[in-house]
């Protein structure tokens, strides 16, 4: 039986069970070539930096599957001395297969990287990732590597291993493996499909890492924000048997307070959510980022879509603002992204909700089904003109509110509004549309220019 639909399946599942690492200075490094489209989307879940770790297996010389070590850049190298005695080979054997695999190891790094330096990894924490283990001889050099690099802290994470592996990993600060088989077989047999990694995949997959946080980051810096930064409280809100961190920031005078409802695979430590963030705060709007699961609940896939759940502990976290000791009584309006815009309108949607706007920045509002026609609050989706099926989702939602309810379309966006400017525009219209419903001096300067 199938335990991963393939690599990227396997990344997005490995990446979910790696969400408490958001935030935490992570670099992912995967294991080219198979290794690399698994990272890439640990990397895209935990919005972290992505590169290589250059290790290349060697294979004893009449069965090359067979691993009798691996050698990593400068000069690493660990040896399976049982395999090189049972298969008897020869220190003449070794080194001309090391000689092989050393120079395919120092090509491949030159066209891997295409002049890129390593990503610094000194006193950060390196997420080594492969497509699963089978002896372990290439994961155990990889983390050597990465520790020697400077790295504080590794973590090995694979989606399968064999059970018996795990415990001589030790290599690795912490190990974390989706499926450990007693009676292992080879790493394909638990992929549907796991098809060849080609060098131009593992180039197109780090490029693409490369830039998508790159554009995060000019977008920012266009806007003169830096990500991530101001008086913020860490929180803890109690939602039936769990408490769920956040971070809470009101500036002097707040009168608006926004709760972010983020996505699949995101977090209250998204760079994206940080930005739309600081760009409310800008306009004078406090900020709750939560997470509205634990990272124990976000292993299972389900919870992602679980919006009945996700609405009740965004409103967990509404009465928690509402009833702060210090007596705050500003306005409440939510902030939702993907499924979190589901949660976001069904929470809105009950009779007890006192919610003054809603904004869904490429949301799934078809997720709040039949709640729809119950939002009483005014609601802004925004939605990338290169999104089409988000899109005609949204029309669909749109047409079933009751409420006052906005249709943006911001051109050439995708989905996760990476391109160039687009995450800024997105920022800049739900910073207008909570501006003039959540802060009472900002409404009546509008009704004054309507009465004009």
């Amino acid at each position: 039986m199938f335990e991963f639909l393939d690599r990227a399946d396997a990344g997005r599942r490995l990446g979910q069970r790696l969400a408490g690492l958001r935030g935490r200075d992570v670099v992912v490094l995967g294991l080219p070539r198979g290794g690399v489209p698994v990272a890439f989307e640990v990397a895209k879940a935990l919005d972290a930096p992505l590169d290589v770790i250059m290790v290349r297996k060697l294979g004893v010389p009449f069965q090359p599957e067979v691993a009798m070590g691996a050698i990593g850049e400068g000069g690493a190298r660990v040896l399976d001395e049982r395999v090189l005695s049972l298969a008897r080979v020869t220190e003449e054997d070794l080194a001309a297969v090391e000689k092989n695999e050393r120079q395919v190891l120092e090509d491949r790094t030159a066209r891997y990287r295409q002049g890129r330096p390593p990503t610094d990894l000194r006193g950060r924490t390196a997420v080594v990732v492969d497509d699963g283990i089978a002896t372990g001889s290439t994961a155990r050099v990889a983390c050597h590597i990465a520790r020697q690099l400077g790295a504080a802290r590794v973590v090995l994470a694979v989606p399968v291993a064999p059970a018996r592996a795990i415990p001589s990993l030790k290599e690795a600060d912490d190990v974390v493996c989706l499926a450990t088989p007693r009676n292992f077989q080879a790493v394909g047999y638990y992929y549907y499909d796991f098809s060849a990694t080609e060098d131009d995949e593992v180039v197109r997959l780090l490029n693409d890492a490369e830039r998508r946080l790159r554009l995060i980051r000019e977008t920012a810096a266009e806007e003169g924000i830096l990500q991530g930064e101001g008086a913020e409280e860490e929180v803890e809100i109690p939602a039936g048997a769990v408490r769920l961190p956040g971070n809470l920031y009101r500036p002097p005078g707040c009168e608006g307070m926004v709760i972010f409802a983020h996505g699949s695979g995101s977090s209250r430590h998204s760079p994206r959510n940080r930005f739309v963030a600081s760009v409310l705060h800008d306009a004078g709007l406090g900020t709750l980022l939560i997470d509205l699961l634990t990272p124990a609940e976000e292993v299972d896939r389900s919870n992602v879509f679980d919006i009945a759940l996700l609405a009740r502990r965004l409103g967990s976290a509404t009465r928690w603002v509402e009833s702060r000791q210090d007596g705050w009584r500003g306005r409440i309006g939510y902030f939702g992204a993907s499924t979190g815009a589901g949660a976001a309108l069904w929470a809105a949607a009950e009779l007890d909700a006192n919610i003054a706007a809603v904004v869904s920045r490429g949301g799934r509002p078809d997720l709040a089904g039949a709640r729809l026609a119950a939002v009483r609050a005014p609601t802004l989706l925004i939605v990338g003109g290169a999104d089409p099926q988000v899109l005609a989702l949204n029309r669909e939602a749109q047409s079933l509110m009751r409420a006052t309810t906005r249709l943006e379309i911001v051109p050439g966006a995708t989905h996760l509004f990476e391109e160039p400017g687009t995450l800024a525009k997105a920022a800049e219209l739900a910073a207008g549309w909570f501006s003039q419903y959540l802060l009472p001096s900002r409404e009546t300067n509008v009704a004054r220019e309507v009465q004009r």
